[in-house]
């Protein structure tokens, strides 16, 4: 999973990136409410965390920009304000969670991760269908066509074809796509999906899809001319 954490407090921002990328999470960074929403934009997360009490451009405000520029990622908003009137103000501004501070570490981290949880079924029920090339994958069966024909895969493969596909033309981590390809499964290295992918690309061979690979951001499935 890839976290952006907006935080002013040298320590605690610290303290949290410490401790979350040692549960497995890949952590960004941010101090500056004005660098927050470029970093937004550039980075993709799967979770935002938010403090409201931001330099230069509060956390109300870079939610809101985001909302408006059709950023859907969910954020969890943190902050010292414990008044009802500023949780509304900040679910009614598109926050999806909202923890006061002092909060339980343990806590944040149940809390970011059903977020996460929450956006990927939301992905999967809001795109029942989905195309590319030759291929459309059809989530009311849960089948994968091609050209009209079933494309028979392996469910890892499979796995990986469809969340590409939801994403199409977008990267996609590694770490988000060993999450949905082996969930559960600890005991398998990250580098296990890159046999996954391997198989995969070899298939895709006269789909209308080439499955490329971007150092340092991941994979996308992309349309060929």
């Amino acid at each position: 999973m890839h976290l952006l954490l907006v935080e002013d407090d040298d320590s605690l921002r610290q303290t949290l990136e410490r401790s979350l990328s040692r549960t497995g999470m890949r952590v960004s960074t941010c101090s500056d409410g004005a660098r927050a929403l470029p970093l937004w934009h550039s980075t993709l997360p799967d979770v935002v965390v938010l403090d409201l009490n931001l330099p230069n451009v509060d956390g109300l405000q870079v939610l809101r920009l985001g909302r408006d520029a059709g950023l859907r990622t969910p954020v969890l908003l943190l902050t010292a304000r414990g008044t009802v009137g500023d949780k509304v103000a900040g679910l009614n501004a598109g926050a999806d969670d909202y923890l006061p501070k002092p909060f339980d570490l343990d806590e944040l981290e149940a809390r970011i991760r059903a977020l996460h949880r929450r956006q990927e079924s939301v992905l999967e029920v809001h795109t029942p269908t989905l195309r590319a090339g030759r291929l459309h994958y059809d989530g009311h069966s849960g089948a994968m066509f091609l050209a009209g024909h079933i494309f028979e895969l392996p469910p890892r493969e499979l796995s990986l074809l469809r969340t590409l596909m939801a994403r199409a033309g977008k990267a996609v981590t590694k770490e988000q796509l060993f999450g949905l390809v082996f969930p559960g499964e600890s005991e398998i290295q990250y580098d296990a999906i890159e046999v996954v992918v391997y198989r995969l690309r070899k298939k895709l061979a006269d789909t209308g899809v080439k499955l490329v690979t971007l150092r340092g951001l991941g994979y996308l499935l992309k349309a060929e001319a």
